[in-house]
This record gives C-alpha cells, structure tokens and sequence, in this order.
C-alpha cells in the first residue's frame, strides 16, 4: 500500500497545496492591523459579495465591519490571508445588502471566486455556522464558553468540550482497463456526471466505506484502493478524502435512489463533468493525463 501512495502522489501533488497557502488560521487575533480587513459575511449560507469586481475584489474589504453599515448577531476572527486580517460574520435574514453589493449563495459561487477565497469563505461558513449551532451543552443544556488556548467550547457545568464539527466522505474513482466510472447522482444540476462520494458511517474505516459505499450505489466490488488527496468541502462540514480503485467485479446496477445514471467512459467520449479546482475534477483530469501511459 505504501509503494502505490507515493507512485501516485508523485504523479499528482495532494490537492491542498494548490489553495489557501497564504492563508494562516488563526483563533485569537495577535494584534490589531492597520489596513482592511476581508469580511466573509454570511445570510444563512448566502456570502455577501461586491457586485461590481472579480476575484479577490468580490469579498469586501473594510477596515471595520460597521464601514459595511450592517449588524452582526455573530463576528468570528478566523485568521491572515497574506497578511490581512479575516473575519467569518453571520446577519439576519431581514439584513438588506449593502450598496453594490449582494448575498449570493456560496455553492453558486464555487468557479467564480478565485479559489483560495472559496476555500476561505467555506472555511468562514463552517466556523460561524458552529459559533452559531453550539450555544449550548449538548449534554447539560447549559451555555457553552469558548476557550482561550484553541477553538473549542466547554460547558463549565459538566466539562464537556466541543471543537468545530467535520464529517469525513470518501470520493473514489473506479477505474477499469482504460476507462472510469462516472454517474449522475439526483443531486446534481444539469447533466454533470461524477465520481462516486459517501460519508463515513461510526465504526468504518475509509476502505469499508469505499466497499460499501461503491456496493450500495452501483453494485459492483473494487479492489487495489489507494490515497489521492483530500478537499474540505462546507457543505455543510465535509472533509473529502480521495481515493482510486481498480474494478473487481460486478455489472453495474443502480440504486435510483441517490445515483439515476452511471457508465464506464474512456478519456476520448467524456460526459459533462464537474468544473476544475474541485477534487472530483482533479481525480477525472489525472485519469485524462495518465491514461495510455501506465
């Protein structure tokens, strides 16, 4: 196992290195700065957005949240990006938008913003939608407090801690001969087609899931599983772990439940698939570039 995980990383870099390198996480702010701040405010999961500019200019930058003439029921201090202070916000639903600006929904936003703010802002969504879900002891019912050595909450009753919560799922490709399986789950809009994802159930190792996972969705086994990379992914607090696997037996046979449509694809007839800075299309993209020369 050992062998194949570094054969293939070296064919493929982990995919994290790719985003949010100038990005330092931070739980307590060290110090207050002299020049704006990135505010990552937030309506439920609709990010508030400068309409006029791209990329980085989307999300704005003040150097005071009261510049934005809004209020916040909750203001969390999440870390530097290249040296500039960032803020994860939550508003109330009646909050209207500032002047040339709106809130727009963050998976809308997945290919438009430039990618290391995606991943802050859904890192963003994440911290204050757990600011927001862990008021109280889960245990005692009692307010919870946060504590001061890392980003966590203690129920100063009965002593339980709290950290910020992150589901694991496995995403696979499932290789066979020279060609992929991809499928269209219910979920997905328009005519995408995809790998194969699940979320890690108590008591399964990844492996497990992956078998289970596979079986469950298009009914066939796999074998040789072997590490690609990981993508946090905030919707709502997933963590994906990648994987490849070759074929091992089976026909395909649909659940039509999650999964409605599925096939096997060579690298010349590909369907729609999902858009790039996504890990599902760097695991379809390293399949394109690899064919033909294993």
């Amino acid at each position: 196992m050992e062998g194949l995980v570094l054969e293939l990383k070296s064919k493929q870099p982990g995919y994290n290195s790719k985003f949010m390198k100038g990005f330092i996480r931070e739980f307590q702010e060290k110090g207050k700065t002299a020049s704006n701040s990135l505010w990552f405010v937030f309506q439920g999961d609709n990010l508030l957005i400068n309409s006029t500019q791209k990329e980085t200019g989307l999300i704005p930058k003040r150097k005071r949240l009261s510049e934005l003439n809004i209020n916040s029921q909750i203001k969390q201090y999440i870390g530097r990006y290249n040296n500039i202070t960032c803020y994860s916000v939550f508003v109330s639903d009646d909050t209207p938008a500032p002047e040339n600006m709106n809130f727009c929904n963050l998976r809308r936003l997945f290919g438009i913003l430039n990618p290391d703010m995606f991943y802050i802002a859904g890192y963003a969504r994440q911290i204050i939608r757990w600011e927001e879900t862990t008021q109280y002891c889960g245990k005692c019912g009692s307010v919870l407090q946060p504590l001061e050595s890392e980003r966590a909450k203690e129920c100063m009753k009965c002593g339980l801690i709290i950290y910020p919560r992150i589901s694991p799922a496995i995403i696979v490709s499932i290789l066979k001969k020279e060609k992929i399986l991809l499928a269209r789950s219910s979920r997905f809009k328009g005519n995408i087609y995809s790998v194969l994802a699940g979320f890690v159930e108590p008591g399964e190792s990844l492996e497990d899931c992956i078998s289970r996972e596979v079986k469950e969705e298009v009914n066939i086994e796999v074998e040789n599983i072997r590490y690609f990379g990981s993508q946090p992914w905030p919707f709502p607090d997933s963590l994906m772990i990648a994987f490849i696997a070759d074929y091992k037996d089976g026909e395909i046979c649909l659940d039509n439940d999650e999964i409605i449509d599925a096939s096997w694809y060579s690298r010349d007839d590909l369907p729609e698939i999902p858009k790039k800075a996504s890990i599902a299309r760097e695991m379809i993209d390293w399949f394109v570039e690899t064919t033909g020369k294993r």
